[in-house]
């Protein structure tokens, strides 16, 4: 959409980061995936897909910061303001963002649902973005189990979301801090962050498919982005200096954050590959044993001859 290296850009990427990390923290504490009528994983791969053909027919991301009116040759008439008939492609975008948000939140209300606690209420009426959705799931289902040997109370499952949001009150802070990165490095603070939420599902899909009762709450990822925040404030705060600044040495510590990100997660994953390959005496992309037909039969005959 060509949205450039600015808010808008930071903003989606808060969006598609929420929906992954929240689904997936619904799924440990539910045991169900639940998606809405409209969802990120069916409408919302299609709307890339569009996105991304019409980007490839036009030739480049330029096409995006046109003015959607001038394009189609609507013209400008009285009634709409001057504003609106100059928004471009990628806020009209955001606006259809917008209309999906709406028509969930009517469906929500057209669906009768039972007397609800205060918390409970709030959300099945604004559950219309995914991750309102998933807390209103997870805190309805463990309502009506009672007990679940993941929930220590009734309030837990809001606890076990601190780690996302906890990033999420780094990122903005940082990138107000540093406006240099947010308008020429985005790129690497932006892989960077996507691997610290890759990250945290991935512990969450692990911890729910061996069935750890304990949710994952740490992510070493978060805490150079943290310490980073408390850097940048010193000067800000007049309390200290700043050891890294606002110039190269910030940009280089981006990109030292990256690398950690991409060493972390790689190993993560590396290593819970190697772990089940080992458990099942299997390879991860080749077949180990193939199939042979005529040791098969001699499996069997023995197997029928001990019975």
């Amino acid at each position: 959409m060509n949205l450039g290296q600015s808010w808008y850009t930071i903003l989606t990427l808060f969006g598609s980061t929420l929906t992954f990390y929240v689904q997936t923290w619904d799924e440990y504490f539910t045991g169900k995936l639940v998606l809405g009528i409209v969802s990120g994983p069916v409408e919302g791969v299609l709307t890339l897909c569009i996105v991304y053909a019409i980007t490839a027919v036009k030739g480049g991301g330029s096409f995006w910061q046109q003015s959607m009116f001038h394009t189609f040759g609507i013209k400008k008439h009285g009634f709409i303001p001057n504003y609106v008939h100059e928004m471009p492609f990628n806020q009209w975008y955001m606006v259809y963002g917008g209309v999906v948000l709406v028509f969930n939140t009517v469906q929500r209300y057209l669906t009768p649902f039972p007397n609800k606690p205060p918390l409970l209420l709030f959300l099945r009426l604004t559950n219309h973005r995914p991750g309102l959705n998933s807390i209103y799931h997870v805190l309805h289902t463990n309502q009506e189990m009672k007990t679940h040997k993941k929930v220590k109370s009734h309030s837990h499952p809001l606890y076990t979301l601190t780690p996302y949001f906890l990033t999420w009150i780094f990122v903005p802070l940082y990138l107000w801090l540093q406006p240099l990165i947010l308008n020429q490095h985005i790129i690497p603070f932006v892989f960077f962050v996507g691997l610290i939420n890759a990250y945290s599902v991935g512990q969450i899909i692990v911890a729910h498919l061996t069935k750890n009762p304990e949710f994952p709450m740490y992510n070493v990822l978060t805490l150079p982005l943290g310490l980073a925040v408390l850097d940048s404030a010193g000067p800000v705060l007049g309390a200290w200096p700043s050891a890294l600044g606002d110039g190269m040495y910030q940009v280089a510590f981006v990109f030292l954050c990256m690398g950690l990100g991409v060493g972390v997660y790689g190993s993560f994953v590396y290593d819970i590959i190697t772990t089940i390959c080992d458990y099942l005496d299997i390879w991860c992309l080749t077949i180990k044993h193939p199939y042979n037909e005529e040791e098969e039969t001699k499996e069997e005959k023995k197997k029928k001859k001990v019975k």
